[in-house]
């Protein structure tokens, strides 16, 4: 796809589309794991004050610079996948900066947040730091391996790098969805899901059983807002990604709001159920078992 200006201010409006959504979402998601655990929750309108407030703070502590360009790659992290991906098949408003070979950028740009992270919290000056950092990052990597594999199953199998044509190629009836015609790379790559959206049992870093929670008790003021920002914009990013390789992507905002409502609450259902998991036990399960699928995945096409 070539470049034009005009594309600009649609890939803002697709940003702020997704922005609103995965804060009004995100708010819903929060509000069922409260009520499984007999709690009311919090309202749907508070992800919002809490934005507008971290965001109207200001901080006079000073740490290294990359302690503060943490966030900030963060954030690119989950903007960089909204703007390089295609959110809505065939419409020229939402097909973003889409081009060929975008399938290799956007599994760059999931990656490319948590490496941010680490340096930051290399710089925070907190003497457990390295113990997030070898957390996230032992994760991540394991849970990427069958979502690695996955995308190389699909990419031979459709003969294409480009995320625009392989949506395309499962256009037609529900039955040309990948679900379908790559199971085995399906589930390999929900292996991969589930555990790179830092949700229960695979919320190693964060660990919200344990006081402190990670980043954000390191992060504060707009720096917080930032991380919040992303918290709400990168789950939405991934489930695009995996919406449009595995699951027909979406020729509508109502199908997207379906689409991605489903996957996420996978997440969050598993999160309700099960308690989290350690270290170990995170990285033995993807070695274990997504990464055999993903071998398989491969092997059958």
């Amino acid at each position: 796809m070539t470049f034009e200006w005009i594309q600009i201010p649609y890939a803002l409006l697709t940003v702020f589309i997704i922005l609103n959504y995965g804060m009004i979402m995100t708010a819903i998601m929060q509000k069922i794991g409260a009520r499984v655990g007999g709690r009311y929750g919090i309202p749907v309108w508070q992800n919002y004050i809490d934005l507008v407030k971290n965001w109207a703070l200001r901080t006079k502590i000073t740490h290294g610079v990359m302690f503060y360009l943490g966030p900030v790659f963060r954030l690119t992290g989950g903007l960089g996948l909204i703007l390089f991906v295609p959110t809505i098949y065939g419409s020229v408003m939402h097909q973003n900066f889409s081009y060929s070979g975008d399938l290799i950028l956007a599994l760059y740009f999931i990656f490319f947040g948590t490496l941010g992270m680490a340096l930051g919290a290399g710089e925070s000056g907190h003497p457990h730091s390295a113990i997030g950092v070898s957390r996230g990052l032992a994760q991540v990597t394991a849970a990427e391996l069958p979502l690695a594999l996955a995308v190389f199953s699909i990419s031979l199998q459709y003969q294409t790098l480009n995320i625009t044509e392989i949506v395309a190629a499962q256009q037609g009836s529900i039955f040309n969805w990948t679900l379908f015609t790559n199971p085995l790379a399906v589930i390999a790559a929900m292996f991969g899901f589930v555990g790179t959206m830092m949700r229960s049992p695979f919320d190693v870093v964060l660990a919200p059983q344990e006081i402190p929670i990670g980043p954000p008790t390191e992060y504060h003021s707009a720096y917080l807002a930032l991380m919040q920002t992303n918290r709400v914009i990168f789950p939405i990013a991934k489930t695009i990604i995996y919406m449009n390789l595995f699951f027909g992507g979406a020729t509508g905002w109502g199908a997207f709001a379906v689409k991605v409502f489903a996957l996420y609450f996978v997440t969050v259902f598993i999160g309700v159920v099960h308690p989290r998991f350690r270290v170990e036990q995170s990285i033995r399960f993807f070695l274990k078992w997504g990464l055999p699928v993903g071998i398989l995945a491969i092997m059958a096409v």
